[in-house]
């Protein structure tokens, strides 16, 4: 029995080797995407320009109270505190077990949403609504496991101005995912193929959003040419199963742990990425920008890009 146990853990970690010398990371990145970690992103990781809030001491986490629903024409369905602030989740958390690793300046430009008198918003599913204890005692509000924030440049109700800040913040849908039109999450899986009338087959995210690849990145080593503000108008996908997944090439299907904290998923062990400037599924806005950026086909290559 030890002796097939043995051969079990030869033949795991001769795979794990294969694939990241495939991919050419190099030396303290990792390809599991099972670790989970406190790492700072660089400058602007927030959405801020250069520490936002650094010269502002932290409020009080202040209660949600009674949850709402705000269907919005973007994002779909959005849940609210009662003054109908956006709620927010990061993708750097985890949800199970649930653990938020938003602290210091992160926690003043995305102020916690305590849980204390919390209530699910109607037609919600109570059992979602749970807290999670923070390394100072704070009780932080949890939908689906997911810890919930406020984003502190929303000044009005109704505001989602933090919506894919640094490509690691989005509003949260009533389920604890991320909010999105109906019509573009209806079956989709995480990454999928669709057929564009002009490109072809180009690769979309869960939202139906175009995926692009950006031709100064590199996939051996695996390397991003794209930080900082980059990032703010180039959202990295985040990584996800590759169960989750229909139609696009399984090959170097990978997590990217980037130097700045960020985790992105890769494809033939190429970083994609989605768009802020496209507002909707099916828009492409992003094809051909300054003759580096290209939707990516089903095989990760960039559809259109000069030979």
């Amino acid at each position: 029995m030890n002796s097939r146990r043995n051969a079990s853990l030869v033949v795991a970690a001769v795979a794990v080797l294969a694939l990241t010398t495939a991919c050419g990371q190099e030396k303290g990145t990792q390809t599991n995407g099972q670790s989970v970690g406190a790492a700072q992103p660089a400058a602007g990781g927030y959405g801020t320009d250069s520490g936002y809030g650094a010269d502002t001491k932290a409020e009080a986490a202040k209660p949600a109270g009674q949850l709402a629903v705000w269907d919005s024409e973007k994002l779909g369905k959005v849940v609210t505190d009662s003054a109908g602030f956006t709620l927010y989740r990061f993708d750097k958390d985890t949800a199970s077990p649930p653990k938020s690793n938003c602290e210091g300046a992160c926690a003043t430009a995305w102020p916690i949403v305590a849980a204390d008198g919390a209530e699910a918003a109607p037609g919600v599913d109570p059992s979602l609504i749970g807290e999670v204890t923070r390394a100072d005692g704070t009780k932080q509000l949890t939908i689906a496991g997911w810890p919930m924030y406020r984003y502190a440049k929303d000044t009005n109700p109704g505001d989602a101005t933090g919506q894919g800040v640094g490509g690691t913040w989005f509003a949260a849908a009533p389920d604890g995912k991320k909010a999105a039109p109906a019509a573009a999450t209806a079956d989709l899986p995480g990454l999928s193929v669709r057929k564009d009338p002009k490109l072809g087959d180009i690769m979309v995210d869960a939202r139906g959003m175009t995926v692009y690849r950006f031709t100064k990145d590199s996939a051996w080593p695996m390397k991003s040419a794209c930080t900082g503000a980059c990032l703010d108008k180039w959202p990295v996908v985040a990584p996800l199963d590759i169960k989750d997944t229909k139609g696009i090439i399984k090959k170097g299907f990978v997590t990217f742990n980037r130097p700045d904290g960020l985790k992105q998923q890769s494809v033939d062990c190429w970083p994609v990425y989605t768009f802020a400037g496209d507002k909707k599924p099916g828009d492409v806005n992003g094809q051909g920008v300054g003759g580096t950026w290209f939707a990516a086909s089903p095989d990760a290559k960039p559809v259109g890009a000069p030979k």
